[in-house]
């Protein structure tokens, strides 16, 4: 499949649907825009629940999701810093494909887009950098 430098994906588990996404290939992980996280243990398993804001065009519109976290990796950001990231799994739409990808959770709030889809989730992917919403409707 080939993808633009961005495009709109679904994250349904998330109740996410479209979210627009940055396409980058510098980024090792993907990213969503999340606040208010908090962790908590259920029947033993460690999950995040948290807030998104993913549409820059309504900035009100909040969406409350409860995940389980997979792993917690250090990431390096855009500036320079260190910080330890809650990692989520979670099927991700783009076009007709559908498959699971690997999330950290980050404040993104002050970046354009919402979240960004990083190497680790590009299985099979060909990206177009001269070309944006290749697969969107």
């Amino acid at each position: 499949m080939t993808v633009g430098w961005k495009e709109e994906a679904k994250l349904s588990e998330l109740n996410i649907d479209p979210i627009k996404v940055k396409v980058d290939t510098g980024a090792k992980t993907s990213s969503l825009h999340a606040f208010d996280i908090q962790s908590f243990e259920e029947g033993g398993v460690t999950y995040v629940k948290f807030k998104t804001c993913p549409y820059k065009r309504h900035p009100k519109q909040t969406i409350k999701c409860k995940c389980e976290v997979i792993d917690y990796r250090k990431i390096k950001s855009s500036n320079g810093q260190t910080q330890l990231r809650y990692v989520i799994r979670t099927p991700i739409t783009i076009g007709n494909k559908t498959w699971d990808i690997d999330v950290t959770l980050a404040d993104r709030k002050k970046m354009r887009y919402k979240m960004l889809l990083g190497r680790e989730a590009m299985k099979n992917i060909i990206v177009s950098p001269h070309e944006a919403y290749i697969q969107s409707e």
